[in-house]
């Protein structure tokens, strides 16, 4: 098993840097407002990045950059710049796929390690080894390989060279996310950070000479036909470590500061589990499904033919919704909060704290911004009072329980 392990959270924008951060990130991963694959994600100016690499680095997080998109030559005219702010704010690595722009890093970065991102699509070791001669630091794993794939290319390549994979997000149907669907239909270029996600549609046939007739694809009437399951392996940390991958990707960039955090603070715990030899409490893994999700896979780890399609639909579930964020607390359980969703008296009440269990609960007594006995939170970011059965830190979110998860909007 690795000797060092790396648990990497995804930072959309601030709130979600610092939630992951708070949760037990060892490293996150975020981007500027150009060449990040994610470009509907809050993402960091010019002036955040250096603060942002300050915040995380004074909490002993390290940050890798994303410049992870296949530019063209017109939209390389601003990245020297960008990557030597990059270089001046003491970031950690740059994520890059494409071949130029690995080639930049090393010229107008040089303090920054470099990181291949999962777009080159890296599946054997030759194209490791290739990465490696290019200056490539990490390699970050086709999401289309096995375990047993992992463990070989590992034994295969210098023992300092580095290897990420993903345990916990999205999957894309297209390998390596090379995708040019959305660019066809939408002229919005997956590979350039705007993908509209067109494999989550639902799709009918049309008769050329019935126009206007929409048929179902399949018998069952499942007609998300391209839609992919979401990748959990949050048990299965063990095996990833002993086939030596020593950073562990939990993907969401574009997903809420809820997700981060949660999700983050099962797999701390997990990962934590996994290198001291213990087993995996089952209070985490019911963590994920708390969150909003798609029906979870192991992806390719165990099956070269990997996680299969999942056509029923392509809406997401969730064990609950986010009532509150606690903004203060004090030793008598006695908690200001900041309303996210409508809770009342007499809901049943779950409390997600860094790095402790949840601790379940009833809604009590309420008081609002005034003092007011209250029955109910119905307007948007209100503060109110309620006493919680702990002092809960800074970053605990309170959450109202369903009774059944439930699909949802993304």
């Amino acid at each position: 098993m690795a000797a060092k392990a790396e648990l990497l959270s995804p930072a959309g924008d601030w709130e979600k840097m610092t939630m992951a951060v708070a949760y037990g990130a060892d490293a996150v991963y975020l981007a500027g407002r150009a060449y990040g694959m994610r470009s509907a994600a809050g993402n960091f100016s010019p002036e955040e990045l250096p603060r942002a690499v300050a915040y995380c680095h004074e909490r002993g997080v390290k940050v890798y950059v994303t410049c992870n998109t296949v530019p063209h030559d017109r939209e390389l005219t601003e990245l020297p710049d960008h990557l030597r702010l990059l270089d001046r704010a003491g970031a950690d690595a740059v994520i890059a796929a494409d071949i130029g722009v690995m080639n930049m890093v090393r010229r107008y970065a040089p303090h920054c390690a470099l990181h291949a991102s999962t777009q080159t699509g890296t599946v054997n070791r030759e194209t490791a080894l290739a990465l490696r001669r290019l200056g490539a630091d990490r390699v970050i794993l086709a999401r289309e390989l096995t375990l047993d794939e992992i463990r070989e290319l590992k034994s295969s390549v210098p023992p300092d060279l580095e290897l990420e994979a993903f345990v916990h997000g999205a999957m894309c149907v297209s390998f390596s996310g090379r995708c040019l669907l959305s660019d066809y239909l939408t002229g919005r270029d997956a590979n350039r950070g705007q993908c509209a996600q067109p494999c989550r549609w639902k799709y009918h046939l049309v008769e050329e000479k019935r126009p206007g007739q929409y048929m179902e694809i399949s018998e069952d009437g499942g007609t998300y036909i391209l839609n992919s399951r979401d990748l959990r392996m949050i048990e299965h940390l063990p095996e990833l470590l002993e086939a030596g991958v020593t950073s562990l990707k939990i993907e969401g960039r574009a997903k809420s500061a809820y997700y981060a955090a949660a999700v983050t603070g099962a797999y701390r715990q997990a990962l934590d589990a996994a290198l001291e030899g213990r087993p995996l409490d089952a209070v985490w893994v019911a963590e994920t499904e708390l969150i909003s999700h798609r029906e979870y896979s192991t992806g390719f780890y165990f099956d070269e033919k990997g996680p299969g399609q999942y056509n029923g639909s392509s809406m997401y579930a969730s064990g609950c919704d986010v009532a509150a964020f606690v903004e203060a607390c004090g030793e008598d359980g006695m908690a200001l909060l900041s309303q996210r969703n409508r809770i009342a008296r007499g809901d049943e009440l779950s409390l997600m704290m860094p790095g402790r269990p949840p601790v379940r609960l009833t809604a009590g007594p309420m008081w609002d911004g005034e003092g007011t006995p209250i029955e109910a939170t119905p307007h948007p970011m209100m503060r109110y009072r309620m006493r919680l059965p702990v002092q809960a830190p800074a970053f605990s979110v309170l959450r109202r329980m369903k009774q059944e998860g439930h699909a949802q909007d993304r």
